[in-house]
């Protein structure tokens, strides 16, 4: 089995290897273990002797540069690969790599708030159905809704940051390592983990509250209002 240093030092050369990408563990800093591999995209001209490769010391992915434009990108199929090109490592560019790989691993301002106003709208169908599960007694419900209005709550925060929410393994080191303005990760992480609880209606309600005047100062107040009486069921601590 072909080592990473071996691998690299045939692909770096090699000029039909257009480009180089590390990404998981072992781009960021302090989360790889002994059981890490590497988690590599090769963007190839044609006829590049490159084959995927996935066992376990290298993941390998190998993408025209045509396919690599487009991939994790809205409208590709592949959003959800977004945050592996966040903290991203570029080892070899020789056709603009750096700069795509920028591009996927932030938001736009325009996706920033498409995507905001599409989780907020997640979000809140899902603390609303959490309350009524509460109201009702059903404890399952509340469980079953609350976890699935933590990742809709996460994609909107990030989102109105311009960021790509990380996946679930790197949320603490994210949030850890950089920081949400106005939202330290010593008193978001416990929250989240008591939305995930049967306390989840009271965590949710008293996220939604602190969320609600950065949603509306972004633009998304008409999702928010759309609810009707509804929002002050929701927000209400009474």
């Amino acid at each position: 089995m072909e080592t990473y240093e071996s691998f690299l030092s045939r692909a770096l050369p090699d000029p039909r290897v257009l480009g180089l990408v590390l990404s998981g563990s072992q781009a960021r800093e302090g989360t790889a273990t002994a059981r890490s591999d590497h988690d590599v995209y090769l963007i190839a001209a044609d006829g590049a002797p490159f084959e995927p490769r996935r066992d376990a010391l290298v993941d390998l992915v190998v993408m025209t540069l045509g396919e690599f434009r487009a991939h994790a990108l809205p409208g590709s199929g592949t959003e959800w690969n977004r945050y592996a090109f966040t903290h991203a490592q570029v080892l070899k560019d020789a056709g603009g790599i750096a700069s795509l790989v920028a591009a996927k691993g932030t938001l736009t301002p325009d996706e920033a708030f498409a995507i905001g106003r599409e989780a907020l709208g997640a979000l809140l169908n899902s603390v609303y159905r959490c309350m009524k599960n509460a109201r009702d007694g059903n404890r399952l419900g509340v469980l079953l809704d609350g976890s699935e209005a933590v990742p809709a709550f996460l994609s909107h925060l990030f989102a109105l940051h311009g960021r790509v929410r990380p996946y679930n393994k790197y949320l603490e080191w994210e949030l850890r390592h950089h920081p949400l303005d106005g939202w330290p990760a010593g008193d978001l992480l416990p929250r989240l983990e008591s939305a995930l609880s049967p306390d989840a209606p009271t965590a949710l309600r008293g996220l939604l509250n602190d969320l609600e005047p950065h949603a509306r100062a972004a633009g998304h107040g008409p999702e928010l209002d759309s609810w009707g009486d509804d929002l002050p069921f929701m927000l209400s601590t009474s």
